[in-house]
């Protein structure tokens, strides 16, 4: 990248609204839109929104370890449990949760990974001031924090500069399938959410998420300086 002027092409990307979406799917598709983008570097990225129904999902740190019930129990439940190449180790996603998957060239943007880590957790920390929520980063764990509840997790694969996955935080989920486990790999660890959390009830999800889909593109695009589609009414 030396020599290399930013254009305005260099931090591009389309925002989309995938909804409610199966996790393995949305999965699949950031892989090969990964792919399509190191195969056609001129291609600009994506920025996906979604929600996910229940799923547990696994880091290159493992994570099985770190359940706290048997997996027949959670088969019963209709959980299934994904193993990924992002950092970190298990999590949980479910309806509720906001969750924002750049597909992104990092090194196209002249973006250092540590960089991108800061700014999505600041993406999720404004967010949340936004709800009269002061949430704050740990030094020694990435993803936001309310005291010593987790609020917001971050995790990321980097393939050829170009990362996948991304941000989520807990909007109004259900927060008891994070007690079935040790979530990031830390025991005793606490879980929290925006609904819990804000100090104006009542708390209108549906509401809530919409307006969060709009702060994330808002954010998203003063952090990192992108010029990015808004997202679809």
């Amino acid at each position: 990248m030396t020599g290399h002027t930013l254009s305005a092409d260099d931090r591009c990307a389309a925002f989309e609204d995938l909804g409610i979406r199966d996790y393995v799917q949305v999965l699949d598709l950031q892989t090969t839109a990964r792919e399509e983008m190191i195969q056609n570097p001129v291609l600009g990225g994506r920025v996906l929104f979604v929600q996910h129904p229940a799923v547990y999902t696994l880091g290159k740190r493992g994570g099985r370890e770190n359940l706290m019930v048997p997996e027949r129990f959670l088969a019963e439940k209709g959980i299934d449990i994904v193993q990924t190449a992002r950092g970190g180790n298990i999590t949980f996603h479910g309806p509720g949760q906001a969750v924002l998957y750049p597909i992104i060239n990092l090194e196209r943007a002249r973006i250092g990974v540590a960089d991108f880590v800061h700014g999505l957790e600041e993406i999720m920390m404004r967010t949340a001031r936004q709800f009269g929520v002061e949430a704050r980063r740990d030094p020694q764990n990435h993803g936001l924090w309310v005291g010593k509840k987790k609020i917001g997790s971050v995790g990321l694969s980097i393939k050829k500069g170009i990362c996948i996955h991304g941000l989520a935080l807990n909007v109004c989920p259900d927060l008891t399938p994070f007690t079935w486990i040790n979530p990031c790999g830390l025991q005793n660890l606490s879980m929290t959410s925006l609904e819990q959390e804000t100090l104006t009830p009542p708390f209108d999800p549906k509401a809530s998420m919409e307006r969060i889909k709009v702060l994330f593109f808002t954010f998203f695009c003063e952090i990192f300086d992108f010029n990015t589609r808004r997202p679809n009414p």
